[in-house]
């Protein structure tokens, strides 16, 4: 079995090679045939495996791949594994509905991350227009002047019920500022988060001015941080996992429009399923080490599938014909705004991803109008599944 480190070095490399996919293909696309290709690929791999991973401090996680269920949440948390912009994910349930275990559960599954080294946000060295204000000038690099950059687990940031304007988007930091003579910025969670798992749970009882603004930032993809005596911005586009109980207080309209799916983790268990996810449960709780092996070939399948997903997503493509339909689903479903249809984009191109694929297709469209546009609609009374509505159009090829 392949130690700690070894996992770390080769998903380090898969991390590289998931970053490099689009400069590599264009550079050999036009004067190497495949087999070269494989072969500057496979050399790169190689180098790549001896570059040291900085660890999460995450402790063990309960596997995705072992819970038992909720298809159609995992279905959507592997959509923004692939495509972290996707506008955020958020799962309502009663206790006990393994809603943060899968948010979790995600989180070990993505790959690792390149960061430029001197950056407090996780600046991806490959976008130096997304940099943090000032980086680029202090950033340190080595002797051939290219920037160091160092690779560490995707982040896992999560925002307590209590959090301040000041801890979330970043502040002054007054003792290191008095000691230094100058003005020195204290990173919030939003900078920590970048590139990684934005994660708030019971969203629904977060503060109203708080929610506001964490959202508007994801909206926009950027922080901007104006203190006395500073003012600076940083790239902010993690992936947003928010769950909820009902019980406690729903959430508000305006909030549930600005996040792509919403779904709800309350659902019945047949009697074999509930003894199964029990014993995956006790098994957890007895050996987590023992319980994380007994799936392990399915959850590094999961992790190929994700780090390819990313490479097919760059490329992928959707038609006029078939966005048309979207728009076409969305108002059937008497939804406001547009929202809907752009989340409902992003979705099907991540299935197509998710599926090898370069093109949207006809059950692409389908899984996105159920992940996105339907939990959305006014229509209550919709037919169920095993009977199409007769007004329903068939998707485009």
């Amino acid at each position: 079995r392949a130690t700690r480190g070894e996992v770390g070095t080769s998903r380090a490399g898969r991390a590289r090679r998931a970053g490099r996919a689009t400069t590599t293909r264009a550079a050999v696309a036009g004067d190497e045939t495949d087999a070269e290709a494989r072969m500057r690929e496979a050399m790169q791999m190689d180098i790549d495996a001896n570059i040291p991973v900085e660890a999460s401090t995450m402790r063990q996680t309960f596997p995705l791949a072992a819970v038992i269920g909720q298809e159609k949440i995992k279905s959507a948390l592997l959509l923004g594994g692939v495509d972290p912009t996707l506008g955020g994910i958020a799962i309502s349930g009663r206790r006990g509905t393994a809603k943060s275990i899968m948010a979790r559960g995600l989180h070990a599954l993505l790959p690792p991350i390149e960061c430029v080294k001197d950056s407090f946000c996780n600046a991806d060295p490959t976008q130096p227009s997304e940099w943090e204000e000032g980086l680029a000038g202090k950033a340190s690099r080595d002797v051939n002047g290219d920037v160091e950059t160092i690779i560490r687990d995707a982040p896992f940031v999560q925002v307590p019920l209590g959090v301040t304007e000041d801890r979330l988007i970043g502040t002054v930091d007054i003792e290191e500022s008095m000691k230094q003579g100058k003005t020195i910025f204290q990173p919030g969670l939003l900078a920590q988060a970048h590139r990684g798992i934005l994660y708030v749970d019971e969203i629904n009882l977060l503060d109203d001015g708080v929610s506001n603004l964490l959202l508007s930032v994801l909206a926009e993809g950027e922080n901007v941080v104006e203190r006395e005596g500073i003012t600076l911005r940083h790239p902010c586009k993690p992936l947003l996992i928010a769950t909820f109980n009902p019980e406690e207080g729903n959430l508000r309209e305006h909030l549930l429009d600005r996040i792509a799916v919403t779904l709800s983790a309350d659902q019945m268990l047949t009697f074999e399923d509930r003894v199964e996810a029990v014993n995956q449960a006790m098994g957890f709780q007895n050996s987590a080490e023992q319980s994380v092996q007994s799936v392990e070939e399915a959850t590094e399948g999961i992790k190929t599938s994700i780090i390819l997903a990313r490479e097919w997503l760059e490329d992928c493509t959707i038609t006029k014909e078939q966005v048309e339909y979207l728009v076409r689903e969305a108002v059937r479903g008497r939804i406001q705004g547009h929202r809907a249809e752009l989340f409902a984009v992003k979705a099907a191109k991540a299935l197509a991803a998710l599926d090898g694929r370069s093109k949207v297709n006809a059950d692409d469209l389908k899984e996105a109008v159920r992940l996105v546009i339907v939990p959305r609609s006014d229509i209550l009374d919709s037919p169920p599944d095993d009977q199409p509505d007769d007004d329903e159009m068939p998707p485009p090829p």
